[in-house]
């Protein structure tokens, strides 16, 4: 597997990144990929099909000057913003493998995910306590005492697959209830409750945090070609427009 530690210096770009390297692989086949980025600026993403007034108190946002984004892959809204994690995997859906329908994907990506952060876990007694306290909730939830510090969302093509999610490891949780309604639907295990009693940071290092998907997902050599103009050309003809991120 091939790794790009890379954050580009717009969220429309970055965004835009992840979609880019899911068609290249899909489209030209190759190594599957393991990417990390940071947000430098506080903005919200929505999941493809979200409705913004639905899910995000608009009028908090343009108080703030806060830019609302959506990407590519389905799931729930999110803030982005300084204390957040990016990552992505590019897989290739190989058939009767675990990756060849959607929900097996969920299961084999989180619980690999999960491994990985509790076995970093488990040594830095300043985050986590020892045990198996990390779970998967919700499908694609990472949890800690049934507190959300990761939220995940899947993308399929043809050939390849993109995962891609936030940890949560020194984020400014009031922000999320400013900025966020509840959200349109939920996971059972929230139970109904507000951001501030459902979310929670992992308090682990960027650099711990990445070495440890790295191990997990043998991510041994930097990807050094990519495709830059396709990612200059979708963050501008697609995430920097009205057209595709207020859509609904």
């Amino acid at each position: 597997m091939k790794l790009l530690d890379l954050t580009l210096p717009s969220p429309a770009e970055n965004l835009a990144c992840d979609e880019a390297l899911l068609d290249w692989r899909d489209e030209n086949g190759g190594e599957e990929i393991l990417r990390f980025w940071k947000s430098h600026e506080t903005f919200i993403v929505v999941g493809y099909a979200n409705k913004v007034a639905t899910e995000v108190n608009v009028e908090s946002c343009r108080a703030g000057q806060i830019p609302i984004f959506r990407r590519c892959s389905g799931g729930g809204t999110v803030l982005q913003g300084r204390g957040c994690l990016n990552y992505a995997l590019i897989l290739e859906i190989k058939e009767n493998s675990p990756l060849a329908g959607i929900s097996g994907a969920n299961k084999f990506i989180m619980e690999r995910n999960r491994n990985a952060i509790q076995n970093v876990g488990s040594s830095a007694p300043h985050a986590l306590i020892d045990g198996p306290v990390i779970a998967v909730r919700g499908h694609t939830d990472l949890t800690i005492g049934g507190l959300k510090f990761s939220g995940n969302s899947q993308r399929r093509k043809k050939n390849f697959l993109l995962f891609h999610g936030t940890f949560l490891l020194d984020f400014d949780l009031a922000l999320v209830g400013e900025l966020l309604r509840m959200p349109s639907k939920q996971p059972d295990y929230r139970q109904g409750r507000g951001h501030g009693e459902f979310l929670t940071n992992l308090k682990l290092p960027a650099d711990t945090v990445k070495a440890a998907l790295i191990k997990s997902w043998n991510a041994t050599e930097e990807l050094k070609d990519f495709p830059k103009s396709k990612i200059q050309k979708l963050a501008r003809e697609k995430y920097l427009t009205g057209e595709w991120n207020l859509k609904f």
